[in-house]
């Protein structure tokens, strides 16, 4: 694995970049469709850790890379992230009238534009991405690493990856629940949404495979430790600190780590899944790197 030795920028630094150009590539509807424009900001905008896109520039920064070039790929990732936050709030699915501590999109605009709202935003990721791989067509190599970086994100995000995610979880029940059931919703739903920044930065970077291969496990691992936690604090958790309702899983009938393995087991593996990750971070950039620290910080959030 190549040791990431470039000088890289702090969470909050790669954060304020993304908030300063969070909207840049939104495109305007004209005026008999300006509401989707406002139902897609508006959801943007709420706030955010604003993590996936943060992962996407420091991978692409450590590898090497320019992360005015990655920006791009980043915006679309956080495009995508919060598109299906959008659905996953609708009352089809989670029913959830607040995200962020703000009133959910479908509760501003209804549920016709909060729809709308999430396609507009996976489609315009498409159109982000794919325009910047088009812009590089006269450089073979670049244009490649743009592709590859493009079908990351787009297929991590797709039917075998979030959306096969999120289908498990909306149809798993408590009467079904097992242990296999829980490990694929947490490695596709959470896991394969912090996995493709990873891989698609380090893409973008100029990354060897042996890399790619060490923090695609430090990526999973932080996916899966991150959506542990979130059943933890679905349980044990409160809402006017996490700025959304728990409890929600039990009240849909859902299985999570916590109701199949129990709140001891899901503290063990969350604690297991982090270390793990930041010996594969640390064999890669140092114990103090970012994206060790990364895996610390996240065990803690509440």
């Amino acid at each position: 694995m190549r040791k990431g030795t470039a000088k890289m920028h702090s969470l909050e630094e790669y954060r304020n970049i993304i908030n300063e150009h969070l909207t840049d590539y939104i495109p305007e509807t004209g005026s008999f469709a300006s509401v989707l424009r406002e139902s897609m900001e508006y959801s943007l905008k709420v706030g955010g850790k604003r993590l996936r896109p943060a992962m996407l520039l420091a991978a692409c920064e450590s590898a090497g890379g320019d992360i005015a070039e990655a920006l791009p790929y980043a915006l679309s990732l956080e495009y995508i992230h919060t598109y299906s936050l959008i659905h996953d709030d609708l009352p089809a699915m989670d029913n959830d009238d607040l995200r962020r501590s703000k009133p959910t999109n479908h509760k501003v605009y209804g549920e016709d534009i909060a729809i709308l709202a999430g396609d507009g935003l996976l489609n315009t990721a498409a159109e982000v991405m794919t325009g910047e791989v088009v812009r590089h067509a006269d450089d073979h190599e670049k244009m490649i690493r743009h592709a590859r970086a493009a079908h990351e994100i787009m297929s991590r995000a797709g039917i075998r990856g979030m959306i096969a995610g999120q289908t498990a979880d909306v149809k798993g029940e408590y009467l079904e629940a097992d242990a296999d059931l829980v490990r694929f919703i947490e490695e596709h739903k959470t896991g394969d949404l912090l996995t493709a920044p990873v891989r698609a930065g380090l893409i973008l970077g100029g990354a060897d495979e042996e890399t790619l291969a060490e923090m695609t496990a430090y990526s999973m691992n932080v996916g899966i430790a991150f959506q542990i936690l979130d059943d933890i604090l679905d349980f044990e958790g409160d809402a006017e600190l996490i700025g959304k309702n728990v409890g929600k899983d039990k009240d849909l009938g859902k299985c999570n780590y916590v109701c199949v393995h129990g709140s001891e087991a899901a503290h063990e593996e969350l604690h297991r899944l982090t270390q793990e990750a930041v010996r594969i971070a640390s064999a890669y950039e140092g114990p103090d790197g970012f994206f060790a620290g990364l895996a610390h910080t996240l065990e803690i959030r509440r």
